[in-house]
């Protein structure tokens, strides 16, 4: 397998969006049948959540009418078949990610519960005065845990800045790093900019400092190919639903040492190997983690997804993304009054901007009326709007089902917009 890291394959080269047939794919998305106020449905909010395939809708309604019981603990034949479904996705995500075992897979309800998991468990190792290092890019669900670690055990919080266009600085993350850096919590790609991160960099040099590396890979993994090896990563966190698969579950990646060194997350069934009134043993990874009747079906829509992506490629998919960010920000940037928020050279396929007089949520409410669904709002990183100087800006997001006619729409509804606000 290619040792390329995720920090090469997700730079922006110049590639044409005709590198595949994103109007033939949207007929496997029932959802695109539908008009919506009118009009043709334009979705342009994939970052928040992905629409689903007609492949994992059929995989999980399959699954509930010929082969759904509860996994690993029955002997009927029901029960090895959820089983064998269940664990066949955990190795379909080890072989996506590149993973060098399914054991370093753990499935949660999402990565906001995958990076709770990490801190919940490695933050009783912390101490008053320990370090972690975040960025001025992250996710609300990135930042959080990390402050109610701070306020539970003393530990600091350092944050990697950027700069006025979204780039974070190696060199003055390489700063923060000190013999107290503990942990390294960073995101791949900002799903308020877009903004790529130069991620095995980081990782080289969180390493270097003796720290440990978690990787918010929710904004990368549907877009291109990713290998936590190469990358170097010690955890990598992202969610279904953002990648064409069901919401309610998500995975968390560990390298296998560093997953059982962690103590368990919740208890319950499942987690355990013995249970006596005077103590417990604990199972190793993923299943110490994975307490309780897991999300069965949904793990199987997201292997059913992760089946589709590769059918697709991975490839094809980053080259036709990349070329509807070219074409969007250029006919975007030719619009008087708007400006676009997040010009890294290195960019996922998100674009923010704000137009001149009129609030976000105006734009999203009127371009809703002409089938154009974008999002509007901070983004769930209050902290990055604070750093812009901003309340909020609309996004628009693209997935592989989306076409340079959905720019059209979207640029046709923005100057109605600017007529109205005239």
């Amino acid at each position: 397998m290619s040792i390329i890291t995720p920090v090469t394959r997700l730079e922006s080269p110049a590639v044409k969006a005709d590198a595949l047939d994103a109007r033939r794919l949207r007929d496997d998305f029932p959802i695109f049948a539908q008009s919506v106020n009118g009009h043709r449905l334009v979705y342009l909010d994939s970052a928040a959540s992905s629409q689903k395939p007609r492949a994992v809708l059929d995989a999980m309604r399959d699954a509930y009418e010929t082969g759904y019981a509860n996994v690993h603990r029955g002997v009927h034949t029901l029960s090895q078949r959820a089983t064998e479904a269940f664990e066949g996705a955990r190795r379909k995500v080890a072989r996506f990610i590149n993973a060098a075992s399914a054991d370093e897979i753990v499935f949660v309800r999402g990565a906001t519960e995958a990076i709770n998991l990490v801190a919940s468990t490695f933050g009783r190792s912390l101490r008053a005065g320990d370090e972690v290092v975040l960025s001025e890019l992250e996710h609300h669900a990135n930042i959080v845990p990390w402050q109610m670690l701070r306020e539970e055990r003393g530990i600091v919080l350092k944050i990697a800045p950027i700069d006025d266009t979204g780039t974070l600085s190696l060199d003055r993350f390489a700063a923060l790093l000190s013999p107290r850096t503990r942990m390294v919590a960073m995101t791949h790609a900002s799903n308020a900019l877009g903004t790529i991160t130069p991620i095995a960099e980081i990782i080289r040099l969180a390493h270097d400092a003796g720290a440990l590396v978690l990787v918010d890979g929710c904004q990368a993994v549907p877009h291109a190919p990713v290998d936590v090896q190469a990358i170097g990563a010690d955890f990598y966190a992202f969610s279904s639903h953002k990648l064409y698969g069901p919401t309610g579950i998500g995975v968390l990646w560990g390298r296998a040492a560093e997953l059982n060194a962690l103590p368990p997350y919740q208890g319950g069934g499942e987690m355990i190997l013995s249970v006596t009134w005077e103590r417990t043993t604990y199972k190793k990874a993923p299943h110490r983690f994975e307490a309780g009747t897991p999300p069965i079906v949904e793990a199987i829509g997201l292997g059913a997804a992760i089946d589709y992506l590769q059918g697709i490629g991975l490839g094809p998919i980053q080259a036709h993304e990349q070329g509807l960010l070219a074409y969007a920000t250029q006919r975007l940037s030719a619009l008087p009054r708007l400006r676009i928020v997040g010009t890294a050279e290195r960019k996922a396929a998100i674009v923010s901007f704000v137009l001149e007089g009129v609030h976000p949520h105006d734009i999203g409410t009127i371009l809703d009326q002409k089938g154009v669904a974008i999002r509007a709002g901070h983004h769930c990183a209050q902290p990055l709007m604070h750093r812009l100087g901003l309340p909020a800006t609309a996004r628009v997001s693209f997935g592989l089902y989306n076409t340079m006619d959905d720019i059209d729409k979207l640029v046709d509804g923005l100057h109605m917009v600017m007529e109205l606000f005239d």
